[in-house]
């Protein structure tokens, strides 16, 4: 990421340097003080502008409420808390959180879409692939929370020893799967091709669970031999996990989103040393891309 100093950003965009830093005092640009001097990221200057651009009359954007809907994860959900943004969420998975950001229903959506590139290591785009296919969403910024790990949720013990998909079909195990349009749904199918598997084949439990956690509840309960989600629901629910895949779990939201106190409150805490620490104690996370710009249309 490229950055200016503040004679640098002044000229960029066209302001005095007094003005600049009343715009710093009023935290109302993105910057950061290293070592004594403002910095200025160039591409966030970008987002800024652009989030204040005037539209016509008649043409305003009402705001949407404070509200993060989409995929669940008990690591954003804890963030969203200790953060302090004052952001609710509404989790029905990766895809209904996609429809209701662009109905303008929620400010951003927790997203994690699969591909034909899904691969044990691979860092995975898939999230960027799909919004470029969204032309709607066409000022998207997509924020990173983190890498997850994605895998087979099985009871203590693992009594079928099932290892992989092939073995779920060959066990005669009942899957717990998920709502069509749900993250690890995508996963699941794009696997299923990929091993050559029959999706009216697998025993499944009818109906669908809404979120991971629920899924591992499933399992738990002796409904389900088990079924697709991360690592860190298997272990909240003390049970067995076989590794699938890592994937990138991100936000999503439009630019005029991402300069509202409440996103910037929580982009900020996912920068902090404690979400790190959680992620650590909850397992199946990779903090790295935590609070970073992936991606921005």
């Amino acid at each position: 990421m490229e950055f200016l100093t503040t004679s640098e950003a002044a000229d960029y965009l066209r302001l005095g340097e007094r003005k600049l830093y009343e715009l710093v005092t009023a935290g109302a640009i993105p910057c950061s003080k290293v070592t004594g001097k403002w910095l200025f990221p160039r591409h966030e200057l970008d987002l800024w502008v652009l989030s204040g651009l005037a539209r016509p009359p008649g043409m305003m954007a009402k705001e949407p409420p404070p509200i993060v809907g989409g995929s669940q994860d008990d690591l954003l959900e804890w963030s969203l808390r200790e953060s302090g943004s004052g952001l609710a969420s509404l989790t029905e998975g990766t895809m209904r959180g996609v429809d209701r950001l662009q109905r303008g229903e929620v400010v951003a959506a927790a997203i994690h879409f699969h591909g034909a590139e899904v691969s044990a290591n691979a860092a995975g785009d898939a999230n960027i692939s799909a919004l470029r296919a969204l032309p709607s969403l066409h000022d998207a910024v997509l924020v990173g929370v983190v890498r997850r790990e994605q895998g087979l949720v099985l009871p203590p013990g693992n009594p079928k020893n099932v290892q992989s998909l092939p073995d779920v079909l060959a066990s005669g195990a009942t899957m717990a799967v998920r709502q069509p349009g749900a993250g690890a749904q995508f996963l699941l199918d794009v696997l299923l091709k990929r091993a050559g598997i029959n999706p009216k084949d697998l025993r499944r439990l009818d109906p669908p669970c809404l979120t991971g956690p629920d899924l591992a509840v499933a399992v738990r309960a002796g409904s389900a031999d088990c079924g697709i989600a991360t690592r860190a629901a298997a272990a909240a629910a003390g049970l067995d996990f076989v590794p699938l895949v890592w994937e990138s779990f991100d936000l999503l939201m439009r630019q005029r989103s991402y300069f509202q106190p409440a996103i910037q409150a929580l982009v900020g805490f996912l920068r902090d040393t404690r979400l790190k620490q959680r992620a650590a104690e909850l397992t199946g996370y990779d903090t790295a891309p935590a609070g970073q710009i992936r991606f921005a249309a």
